[in-house]
């Protein structure tokens, strides 16, 4: 009997053993390649020398010490070094232990930017639809993830949510990309009309929307257009790139391919690939000044924030990305992942889109590719192609409620950095073989009920 209160209280887990590069190895030997990075974490697979050396030597010399009392030599080098590679002036880092925890830290940032600048009528956030940013009260409002909302919904601040970008659903045949990428894009200046624009505090956004839609890209222009909003009303811009970011798809920082700049960022997940809880929140030079010269005080904290194992371990990552030379290989090989995909399931009755970028992508799975109609919510695709895939000796990440919280089925896809060309044949192969026996049954299910009917 298992005294650990699981995420899942009746699911019987797997006890994971020992990490090889891509693979973990549960207690009976088996081998499972990490295809999805656990949740987009493990960026440098599970046993990466560089990283486990540099987080020894840190524990030998000092494993913790409170940021309320001491700064540490590795806090300094990693905030030195991450904000040199940040885009624009984000030239602060504030260290937490997640990215629900860098999110908060964003918004209550956010608000106290414009308490410090005299204008504490700025107590609105506008968020988007089928977003995800963090389980916590703050992050879990400003998410517009319907099932993970719903029971909470009484605890939450009132967050207006605009459309995302999803060009595969809501793009008309009679609009090009860019166009319908200025359309939903101006979504955000009808709300900030709509609400006073003077009483918004920002607008937070992932750059590529993650799991709860399944790899959702901004079609180009979009994120130019938002920025341009931004900054005509005064609101700051915060990107949440906790798990599209850190390299994850082609570029350090995810914002990056669309030529912008942001107010706030938020990272974690491959900062630390997975061997110490990390996050950060990644500030400007404007936003900073203006705390630092008012109140001089940020009224927020965390007990294990800028923890020195955890500073350790993330710097190491980032060295390892550049000594590697990973994040540019993550943008060639992701090209080769997708073509591979789309090759091997470009006929596939239940393949409706392959999207994504980098070592970041999607499936979205429907019932007809004509009508782009879900799958029904009944048959539980997403669990079951997880249960498929683990029996197959593969982690993915499949999730439910795609479009709108409740219809839809999609599985995303991220694995190590390190993935090589076989792994990477593996990886298709797996999945394949997986989607291909879940959608069997499920027809077999369809062809049942119709002879029934």
């Amino acid at each position: 009997m298992s005294h650990v209160f699981h995420r899942q209280c009746n699911q019987k887990l797997p006890a994971a053993v020992k990490g090889d590069g891509v693979y973990l190895i549960d207690q009976s030997g088996k081998r499972y390649l990490d295809a999805s990075g656990g949740a987009a974490v493990s960026c440098l697979g599970h046993s990466h020398a560089g990283v486990r050396e540099a987080l020894h030597q840190q524990i030998d010399a000092l494993a913790y010490a409170h940021s309320g009392f001491f700064t540490t030599e590795t806090a300094e080098a990693l905030g030195e070094k991450l904000t040199s590679l940040a885009p624009g002036d984000l030239n602060y880092a504030y260290f937490v232990s997640g990215g629900s925890e860098a999110v908060e830290a964003a918004l209550k940032l956010a608000r106290q930017y414009f308490v410090e600048k005299g204008e504490p009528q700025r107590q609105r956030f506008i968020a988007r639809r089928q977003s995800y940013h963090g389980n916590t009260l703050g992050a879990l409002a400003v998410g517009g993830n319907e099932w993970r909302r719903a029971q909470f919904a009484p605890l939450l601040i009132d967050v207006a949510h605009i459309a995302p970008c999803y060009a595969y659903r809501d793009q008309r045949e009679d609009e090009t990309s860019f166009e319908y990428g200025q359309r939903v894009a101006n979504e955000l200046e009808q709300q900030l009309l709509d609400e006073g624009p003077d009483t918004v505090i920002a607008f937070i956004a992932e750059p590529v929307v993650g799991a709860t839609a399944g790899v959702l890209p901004a079609v180009d222009g979009y994120f130019k257009r938002i920025r341009e909003i931004c900054d005509k009303y005064g609101v700051l811009l915060i990107l949440d790139e906790v798990m599209c970011g850190m390299g994850r798809t082609g570029t350090l920082f995810a914002h990056e391919y669309d030529g912008i700049t942001a107010d706030i960022v938020t990272i974690a997940k491959g900062l630390g690939a997975g061997y110490q809880p990390i996050g950060a929140m990644l500030t400007t030079e404007e936003i900073y000044q203006a705390v630092s010269s008012g109140t001089g005080f940020f009224q927020h904290g965390h007990t294990y924030m800028a923890h020195a194992t955890a500073m350790a371990g993330s710097l190491a990552v980032l060295n390892a990305f550049e000594n590697e030379q990973l994040v540019a290989r993550v943008g060639t090989e992701g090209e080769l992942l997708q073509a591979s995909l789309k090759e091997r399931l470009v006929d596939h009755p239940f393949v409706g889109d392959v999207r994504g970028r980098g070592f970041f992508q999607g499936i979205e799975f429907v019932a007809d590719r004509a009508t782009k109609a879900p799958l029904p919510v009944k048959t539980q695709f997403h669990a079951r192609l997880k249960r498929s895939a683990m029996e197959n000796g593969l982690m993915c990440y499949p999730m439910a409620g795609t479009i709108d919280g409740q219809a839809g089925h999609h599985v995303l896809l991220a694995p190590p950095f390190i993935l090589s060309r076989s792994e990477r044949d593996e990886l298709v192969d797996k999945l394949v073989a997986s989607i291909n026996h879940v959608s069997e049954e499920v027809y077999k299910e369809f062809l049942a009920c119709a002879k029934t009917a």
